[in-house]
């Protein structure tokens, strides 16, 4: 098989791919220039092996051509926004990324509430989206990057230890904590978010690449509604309830004596 027949054939597949990235997912902006530098790198490694490879070693050159565009086609993917249907809800606290929950526990934040809390952590590994999205809508009351150390995302002080960007939202509800953590890989933090805006549930507030971790403090008040090792996924996955407020539960109240009698 000649270079320009395997090509071919990587641009074909390359095609189907972004064609169904285009039905059933988009590319996130913050992988443009990376995807471009990926394309730029496959296109020389290949022209270089070939060259040198093909005459003597063609099934070099092949394995070449093929390892490259399999970690070509994995950059790409690892920058998609899937379609989905959002969860929205005043009450609700949305999952802010894909991954697995990792910590479900209480805890004493000393950053901003100066109170305890509870944690909910998740893990993000390379092949989970990577988009972080905002919990709840409301105000942008805090937010503050912190230089710090790469220690493994699952790692019990990479919360407080690790380069991290931690944001508080605020509604009539109450208020939460996000903390969006480097790990040993993930190494760039984006976050959009900025005091005083008002912000939609759902919405992007961030991009962490490869693979990563991000915390969310919750009202001790809140009722979790996911379990450790879970799977959940961004803007989808109900990770709490804010409490009732006292009509909310005077009208519970209500409807539970009307059913008794």
């Amino acid at each position: 098989m000649t270079f320009l027949a395997l090509l071919n054939y990587a641009y074909l597949l390359i095609a189907v791919s972004l064609q169904v990235q285009n039905d059933y997912m988009t590319i996130h902006r913050e992988g443009y220039k990376s995807i471009g530098v990926a394309a730029l790198l496959f296109g020389l490694i290949n022209i270089i092996s070939f060259t040198f490879l093909s005459g003597t070693a063609p099934i070099a050159a092949v394995a070449v051509f093929l390892i490259t565009l399999i970690l070509f086609i994995f950059i790409v993917s690892f920058f998609r926004i899937p379609k989905r249907l959002h969860t929205t809800g005043e009450s609700r606290i949305v999952s802010p990324a894909d991954g697995k929950v990792v910590v479900i526990e209480e805890i004493f934040d000393e950053e901003y509430f100066n109170d305890k809390r509870i944690q909910v952590s998740i893990f993000m590994s390379p092949v989970n989206v990577h988009v972080n999205r905002n919990p709840v809508s409301g105000l942008v009351k805090y937010t503050h990057y912190h230089r710090g150390k790469y220690l493994v995302a699952w790692h019990p002080k990479s919360s407080v230890e690790n380069e991290r960007y931690s944001v508080v939202i605020e509604n009539e509800r109450g208020s939460i904590l996000v903390k969006q953590i480097a790990g040993a890989l993930a190494k760039r933090i984006s976050n959009y978010l900025t005091v005083g805006e008002e912000v939609h549930q759902g919405e992007e507030m961030g991009f962490i690449k490869f693979g990563s971790r991000v915390d969310i403090l919750l009202p001790l008040t809140a009722s979790v509604n996911v379990k450790l090792n879970q799977n959940v996924q961004g803007g989808v996955t109900v990770i709490a309830d804010f409490s009732p407020r006292p009509e909310e539960e005077q009208l519970q109240d209500e409807k539970y004596f009307l059913n008794q009698s």
